[in-house]
């Protein structure tokens, strides 16, 4: 009876990894090797490496005159996208050969930008505008965010099967001779 729980254990664990997804980055030797075109990049499903979170700060200041005084409130207001890992992402175009605008919206406006960084082996990582000590400043639905330095190697993965097809082609030399034998 164990053995046969062990069987089906092993059975069900094997269907169960066959149809999972097998990510891996998308790097640029890849990008490299395949040569493929901008349409055919659309057609890529990526996905995100890392958790990715934007934050937008802004003071809120405004004055009210209450009985001959001036009344001054002011706050501030953080707006926050958070994009999880793992959350799958579509090519909308490509500014360069190298660098892709991702969407992991519906809104077509809201993207970022990825290419290739020679620190992560070529990995296609987040883009920033620019990066100061500890943050980057990206654009996202025609607004700009602060971005996380611990977010600056957030990468693009896909979804690689690897086929192996081996063709052989067999011939047998019949041989050659002299004329006239």
């Amino acid at each position: 009876m164990k053995k046969l729980y062990l069987l089906f254990s092993i059975a069900v664990l094997t269907l169960f990894s066959s149809c999972s997804k097998q990510l891996s980055y998308f790097t640029e030797d890849l990008y490299d090797d395949f040569r493929w075109n901008e349409n055919e990049l659309k057609e890529i499903q990526f996905y995100l490496s890392q958790d990715i979170h934007l934050q937008r700060h802004f003071d809120d200041e405004d004055s009210k005159i209450d009985e001959g005084r001036i009344r001054i409130n002011s706050g501030r207001t953080i707006e926050e996208v958070s994009i999880k890992a793992g959350t799958p992402g579509l090519m909308l175009f490509s500014p360069r050969s190298d660098r892709f605008a991702i969407s992991f919206d519906d809104n077509p406006d809201n993207y970022l930008m990825f290419g290739p960084h020679p620190k992560t082996n070529g990995r296609f990582v987040i883009l920033a505008k620019k990066w100061s000590k500890n943050t980057g400043l990206v654009t996202y639905g025609n607004k700009e965010y602060q971005i996380n330095n611990e977010n600056a190697f957030a990468s693009l993965m896909v979804d690689i099967e690897k086929a192996k097809n081996v063709r052989i082609t067999k011939t047998t030399a019949t041989g050659r001779t002299v004329k006239g034998d």
